[in-house]
Parts: structure tokens; sequence; C-alpha cells
């Protein structure tokens, strides 16, 4: 699998000769070493789900900010009625609302909460029926990840979809923490030796990597010492969890490298 050089790209433009030219050349220079993921096992079935569970998320979360945001414009007694009260308890009540004339203000407004309150419902029922395929199947597909601190079937499926059902394609740790956006990128320069944070890779397997650290740091005592020294040496909260999210994909990979094995060999 080759990639088009997205700086050559840059100087010279873009069309399907350049760049099956560029894939040629990158493939007899050595340059494309590259394996496609092949999807054809559980992990392509977790990443189809999840594609849903994500849309499915996106659109109860905005739907919600629309609901605060009609309370804020709202009426002051409409505002009163939901005034301190959680957000699925406002979601019940508002599904509930009788708007008695919905081409008033007032009557329009309830008439909004309403249909976004059952929308939020409908779309909370969806993500709850694709959980209740996607938590078995990740646990059947890599109990050990799951097994781990702070790893939960959201965590655990940003990883294996990043991996593949062919994470063997990887062959070291360092290539799949680089995969997911936590390797230190050389950046240094004359004498100034450094290096910066990697912006690249799959975002989701890096905050995947970040939940985890966060989840740790609260209730894991090793990492909570291991801040608490790093601090102590001068290093930044930034830097710590970049060293942390490193020591994470370290430490996961091994996992995530043997998922295409039967059950029963690991």
């Amino acid at each position: 699998m080759t990639c088009p050089n997205r700086q050559r790209r840059r100087s010279h433009g873009k069309s399907d000769p350049v760049d099956a030219l560029s894939a040629a050349r990158a493939a007899q220079g050595g340059e494309a070493t590259a394996e496609a993921k092949t999807r054809t096992g559980n992990v392509e079935a977790i990443r189809a789900l999840r594609v849903a569970r994500r849309s499915a998320t996106k659109a109860r979360n905005d739907a919600l900010n629309q609901m605060r945001a009609l309370l804020v414009t709202g009426s002051d007694e409409l505002r009163a009625a939901y005034r301190g009260t959680s957000v699925w308890r406002m979601v019940t009540a508002a599904a509930r609302l009788r708007p008695s004339d919905p081409t008033t203000p007032a009557g329009a407004t309830k008439f909004a909460l309403r249909d976004l309150a059952r929308r939020v419902q409908a779309l909370e029922a969806e993500i709850d029926a694709l959980d209740a395929v996607l938590v078995p199947l990740v646990t059947a597909t890599a109990p050990e990840l799951m097994a781990r601190h702070g790893v939960g079937p959201e965590t655990a499926g940003a990883l294996l979809v990043a991996a593949g059902d062919n994470p063997e394609r990887l062959r070291t740790e360092a290539k799949f923490a680089h995969l997911c956006g936590s390797s230190p990128i050389e950046a240094s320069s004359g004498l100034i030796v450094r290096k910066r944070l990697n912006r690249g890779g799959d975002r989701r397997a890096n905050e995947a990597l970040w939940r985890i650290v966060m989840v740790r740091k609260v209730s894991d005592p090793r990492t909570r010492h291991y801040v608490e020294r790093r601090t102590k040496e001068g290093r930044s909260k930034r830097e710590i969890m970049h060293c942390l999210k490193r020591y994470v994909a370290q430490k996961l990979y091994p996992l995530l490298a043997s998922i295409n094995e039967p059950l029963d060999n690991r």
C-alpha cells in the first residue's frame, strides 16, 4: 500500500498520473513499506459498528446542546422549570411537554424542546442497541486488552480499529505508537536537540490513549507516583502526558498483536 508524497503534491499539484508515478517511485525506492489492513475479521465489524455509534453520539450531543440553547433564550418561566435539573430529567420532562399553540414564541419553544427531547431518547436507544453488540464483540476479540486498568469498550475499540485485523503488519510497538500519534518526532537543529509532539497518526487512537492515561492518573497509584516524580523533576503536564501515552502504547501493543490468534492459543 502506497500513499502519495504530500510534499511533492503541494509543489507539483495532483492528478492520477502524478499519483501513480509517485507511488511507483516510492515502491521502487523502498520508501513504501506499509501493508494494508485486511478488513476480514472482528475488527472490521467493530469499525463498522463504531461508525454508526459515533454518528448517533454526535447527533445526540448536538440535540442536547440545542435544547440548552433554547432554554437559555426561552422565557423566565421555562428556565425556572428546568433550573437545577439533571440532563436526563430535563430530557424526560421535555419529552412530555404539550405546547398549546406552536405558532407563538412560547409554544414554538416548547414544541421544539419536545421534538429534540424525543430525538435524544431515540438516539440513546440506538446507542444502547449498538453497545449491546459492540461490548461483547470487543471483549471476545481482545479479552486481555479489556482486562487492563483504564481500558473500556470505547478505548479498546478505537485501538483495535487502529491496529486492524492484521496488527502484525505494524511489526513493532514503536510503529504502533507512531500510528497512534504518541511517538516523539525529532525537531533538532544545530546545537539544539529536542523532540516535538507527533500531530499525525490516528487521532481517535490517540484520544483513546489519553483517556486511559487520565483514568490511571486518578485511580492507579503507580501512575500518580510517576506524575509526582516527574513534576518534581521540572517536567510540564504536557510532557508527562506524552510520556505516559507512549508507555501505554508500548504495553498494550503485544495484546493487540495477538488478536488474530485463536482464543484457545492465547
